[in-house]
């Protein structure tokens, strides 16, 4: 592409993580907002574009109908796939729709010839997963998959020290996701408890620590858990708690314990590395703080501050980093960058917790 010309995009879902996608994309200044979809009424949706008038595509084609070519507008589509025969120039369109419809929508948004940006989960089957990746390449188109806590400071310093090889070789990791989820979040009739549209805890709430651990250790194998609904039944489909076990394919041993019954407020997701030369905790409520660092022949450096969690008032949310994934689209489809998580990583994240969620049944 252009080094100049703007990266064009549409966000599929307008609900809270949507308008976030629509709130990073206009600050960008090598991104342009283009067009919206979701299934509301636009007047329900209480949308910030600024400066740019969101204008339903239907009104839009009235306009020029009548010789108006209105200016700098943002179309407005009900639907998927109104949106792709629109034929508009996009280059990148954001799926920010329950977990359920991702894959089909990310597969049918490369068909119609369009990079995509996809929220986590990828998918929430292996399959699934598979049938994007086969898509993206069958088309050569990007798939970018949504994991921002990668660029928070403390997860950018831990990979490069664990690449550093200062730590020596792993012996155990846990890692510990304790959040609140109640009334205030599963809504009757809302998609979020669903089997079919949420998919589970680990989907929904913890996938992004999980594509952490994937991020700095790899595989994991040899995996046994236990899974607890405490105080969820009422509310969801699926358990609200488990603790799993399991080994690293490259060396050490792996615990990962969570849960959404935490009373009131979020209070912890943290990080323990134990390794042959010395011991890391990031913690705090969302691995936004290192809590330890005792290496040997090493200092902590000073590291820069952590963005807050999304905010989205009863509840919240991961590190609000999603202003450097849209960085990072811009600069993969202006030729000067990779992407940061790729379409293979967001299928083995879904492969992962998969595997993790086949022990129920045993």
């Amino acid at each position: 592409m252009e080094q100049d010309k703007k990266i064009r995009f549409a966000v599929v879902g307008c609900g809270h993580i949507g308008k976030r996608h629509i709130e990073m994309v206009r600050r960008e200044p090598g991104a342009q907002l283009v067009a919206i979809c979701d299934v509301l009424p636009l007047e329900l949706l209480k949308l910030d574009t600024g400066d740019q008038s969101v204008v339903p595509a239907g009104a839009l084609n009235e306009n020029r109908q009548a010789g108006n070519e209105p200016a700098d507008v943002i179309l407005f589509f009900k639907d998927l796939s109104t949106l792709l025969s629109a034929n508009l120039p996009i280059d990148v369109i954001s799926i920010c729709t329950p977990n359920g419809m991702h894959a089909s929508m990310a597969i049918k948004s490369i068909e119609a010839g369009y990079h995509i940006v996809v929220e986590k989960p990828l998918a929430l089957t292996v399959s699934e997963a598979e049938r994007v990746v086969f898509t993206s390449l069958k088309y050569r188109k990007q798939v970018f998959c949504v994991m921002q806590n990668r660029y928070s400071p403390p997860s950018v310093w831990i990979k490069e020290l664990i690449d550093s090889r200062k730590l020596g070789d792993l012996y155990m990791v846990q890692l510990n996701c304790y959040w609140n989820r109640d009334d205030r979040y599963y809504k009757p009739g809302g998609w979020h408890g669903t089997a079919l549209l949420d998919g589970g805890t680990l989907f929904t709430q913890f996938s992004h620590f999980i594509d952490i651990m994937y991020w700095l250790f790899g595989d994991i194998t040899n995996i046994q858990a236990r899974f607890r609904d405490f105080n969820h039944s009422r509310l969801t489909d699926f358990e609200d708690s488990g603790f799993v076990s399991f080994d690293f394919v490259n060396g050490g041993m792996g615990t990962l314990n969570y849960s959404t019954s935490v009373w009131d407020k979020n209070m912890e997701s943290s990080i323990l590395i134990v390794a042959q030369n010395g011991s890391v905790k990031i913690g705090g409520q969302y691995m936004n703080e290192v809590e330890y660092c005792h290496v040997k022949d090493y200092q902590l450096p000073q590291l820069a501050p952590t963005n807050p969690g999304n905010d989205y008032g009863a509840y919240k949310g991961s590190a609000q980093n999603h202003n450097y994934v849209i960085q990072n689209v811009v600069r993969v489809l202006s030729g000067n960058a990779c992407i940061t998580t790729n379409v293979l990583e967001g299928l083995k994240v879904v492969d992962i917790i998969q595997r993790i969620y086949a022990l129920k049944d045993k």
